[in-house]
């Protein structure tokens, strides 16, 4: 089995360089590597050049139009019997091919995902990040899961498909935002057989820091109404919870600051005051545990927890604002 590797980069020249280097690692080598530079200011060719002599790498240049259609123009000169997407924020374990065959010989997928981990060289943040992303105190936990809700729908970061799957499906629709969502939906429902290979994960390192993390959940929340508008059925209430909570955080500091105008004179508010912060904190603390145990560094829990309020404030506010817009504005 021939896999073509297909990686879009957009000033990355650095991970790309780090993303490489654990290709040359892998124990299953029938494989080759296409990196799509989608209009990069800091192009990465002397970096890919370097590399020739060690794995089957090529390297092509197109205007930038985002992942999704870079993606594609590296389906249309991948010769694989499959073509494996990654993004070029991983790093791959040596054994990941390996594991991909023998889960494709197991299961007999047309198109599959894998999970995502934190690498021990990754910085406290990342390791927060990854946690978070990946956590049951979060809506992370549903993503790479065994216990995944509903039909899994594998992402970009980690991502396989059939020469078949692209030949029917012609690849990407949407270039940015949820575009792998709208491609593994429209690939469920072509009747092919879509699943997780678990044994299969990479190193995702995702953001340096929460700013960046709040930028990219945000897009994700809004991407989530993108996709309802176009599959309504795929919008699960599990994709709510984080609206949720932001709206109960706005709801309890009303109730707090009512609770402070009327120096407490109001029963009901002042238990519904009580009743939310204690629920609060129980949360918290629960993530931080859990945490804690997870990851076994007591700097990493603290900062998971806000790694876990910078997700849910996201996702929640993208999903909310996006929601007014195209839902209720119907813009």
């Amino acid at each position: 089995m021939f896999f073509s590797i297909i990686i879009p980069l957009y000033n990355r020249p650095q991970e790309i360089k780090e993303l490489l280097d654990s290709l040359t690692l892998q124990v299953y080598t029938d494989f080759e590597v296409i990196i799509v530079e989608d209009g990069s200011t800091a192009p990465a060719a002397d970096i890919v050049k370097s590399y020739q002599d060690r794995l089957d790498v090529q390297y092509y240049v197109k205007p930038n139009e985002g992942q999704g259609f870079a993606r594609n123009y590296g389906f249309a000169r991948a010769k694989g019997d499959f073509f494996i997407v990654f993004d070029s924020d991983i790093l791959v374990p040596e054994d990941y091919l390996l594991q991909v065959v023998n889960g494709l010989k197991r299961d007999n997928w047309d198109a599959f995902g894998g999970p995502d981990a934190a690498h021990e060289s990754f910085t406290p943040i990342q390791k927060a990040i990854s946690y978070s992303m990946t956590s049951p105190f979060t809506t992370g936990g549903i993503r790479g899961n065994k216990k995944h809700v509903g039909q899994f729908h594998p992402r970009s970061f980690n991502m396989g498909i059939s020469r078949a799957v692209y030949e029917q499906t012609k690849g990407f629709k949407l270039s940015r935002r949820s575009e792998d969502i709208e491609f593994s939906i429209r690939i469920i429902e072509s009747g092919f057989r879509v699943g997780l290979i678990p044994e299969a994960y990479v190193y995702h390192k995702r953001r340096a820091n929460f700013q960046q993390f709040y930028k990219q959940t945000n897009a994700f929340g809004k991407g989530r109404i993108d996709i309802f508008k176009l599959f309504p059925k795929e919008l699960k209430p599990v994709h709510a919870l984080p609206a949720v909570f932001v709206l109960g955080l706005v709801g309890l500091l009303l109730l707090v600051l009512i609770n402070v105008a009327t120096h407490g004179a109001c029963i009901v508010v002042n238990s519904l005051a009580s009743m939310g912060g204690l629920f609060l904190t129980l949360y918290t603390m629960g993530l931080f545990l859990h945490a804690w145990t997870t990851t076994k560094r007591l700097d990493v829990a603290l900062l998971a927890v806000v790694a876990a309020y910078t997700q849910l404030i996201a996702y929640g506010t993208g999903f909310l604002t996006n929601a007014w817009e195209k839902i209720v504005l119907k813009r």
